[in-house]
Order: C-alpha cells, then structure tokens, then sequence
C-alpha cells in the first residue's frame, strides 16, 4: 500500500522497497527517520520551488545520504559522504539503473555536505541537499507551511535530534579525522573530540614541497 506524508506519496517500487529495508537493516532508528524527512522535505522543497525530478532517485538519494555513519558501510580512507555515494550507485547499477542516473544520485550523495554548488544541479542532486539542510540545519524552515512540517515529524519523530545527529556525526567520522580538511565535519570533531586539530588550508600551501 502506498504511504503517503504531507501530501507526498514514498516510493513504492521494488527498488524502493529495497533501498528501504538495506537503510533500516544498516542503520539506527536516528539515522532511518532522519533519511526518510530528508526525502520528504526534500520532495515538500521540489513541489514549492516547481522542480520535476524522479521520485525513486530522490529516495534512493535520501536514505543512502548517511550510510557512511553505518558500521556495516563506514569505511576509514575517504570522507563518510563518498561510502554512501559509493554503495547507493552499486545498488542502481545491480537494478539496471547505472550511467547518468546512478551518477546524479552518486553526486545527491558526494555533496550533500557541502554548501550552495548542489543548489545549482540537476534538482534530485539539489533536493537531497535541500532535505539534509532543512532537517538538520533548519534552512527552508519557514519554506513549509507548519502543518507539513508536523505531518513529516508525526511519521518520522526527532526526539533530542540535534544532540543525537551530533554523536552520530562525531561517532562516523573521528576514526578519520583526515577526511574532515575543508568540510563541515572538522567543525564537529573540533565541538566534541579533545586533541583534535583541524587542517589548515593556508599551512598546507605554505608547507608544500614546492620552493615557493
């Protein structure tokens, strides 16, 4: 049966189904409620800005955002953005959606930590980053009327989210904490892991092998 929250109707393919079942198997109660309001207010952002895109690759998008704070996807040797990337475009790719589609879910993905250039792409890539930045950044708030925000909430609460998806974002990546150089993330490991010492960006031309 198809759910539907705030008016916007949760993908209900088999492929959907699927990415559904890996994320809840994968993840925490946070993570899997956080996912699905991204792809909702995500969707909810497309509708007020009249953005076409294709519902199964903004889902797929959504609840593969984060896999990379998972123990079973999380590696150590690349930012977390890129083990969800990673794995959601070998999920299209093994249902016969690779190429250009499984690359714009690769992009949603990659850059949903990083400000304004998704804004600027194809509107799943957009709205992935849209959904991320109204849940957990509050941007876009006031976009949504408060019955849409409260129908999203009734289906997937938030209980103490934003001290939650702090320790889930410390947790995922303190093991790699070379991965934060230049992105959102050195501002968490800087927040909540003593000793730790952000990367420099005007250091590292200066202490570059380069004579001058």
């Amino acid at each position: 049966m198809t759910e539907t929250v705030a008016g916007v109707r949760i993908p209900d393919s088999a492929l959907a189904r699927e990415a559904t079942e890996l994320v809840r198997d994968a993840a925490t109660p946070l993570l899997f409620d956080h996912s699905r309001r991204v792809f909702l207010f995500g969707a909810l952002r497309g509708a007020e800005q009249g953005l076409a895109y294709d519902p199964e690759l903004l889902y797929v998008g959504a609840m593969f955002h984060d896999l990379g704070l998972t123990g079973r996807y999380a590696r150590t040797d690349q930012r977390f953005e890129l083990d969800g990337a990673d794995e959601a475009r070998r999920f299209l790719e093994a249902h016969g959606l690779g190429g250009e589609p499984a690359d714009r879910v690769w992009a949603a993905i990659a850059l949903h930590t990083t400000p304004e250039i998704p804004l600027h792409m194809a509107p799943e890539i957009a709205l992935v980053s849209r959904g991320v930045e109204l849940d957990v950044l509050g941007l876009g708030y006031d976009a949504l009327t408060e019955e849409q925000r409260a129908a999203v909430v009734a289906a997937h609460p938030r209980p103490d989210f934003k001290n939650r998806i702090l320790a889930a974002f410390t947790a995922g990546v303190s093991g790699r904490p070379d991965t934060t150089f230049g992105n959102v993330k050195a501002d968490v490991l800087a927040h909540f892991v003593p000793g730790f010492v952000r990367g420099d960006f005007v250091e590292v031309i200066k202490g570059s092998a380069w004579p001058s």
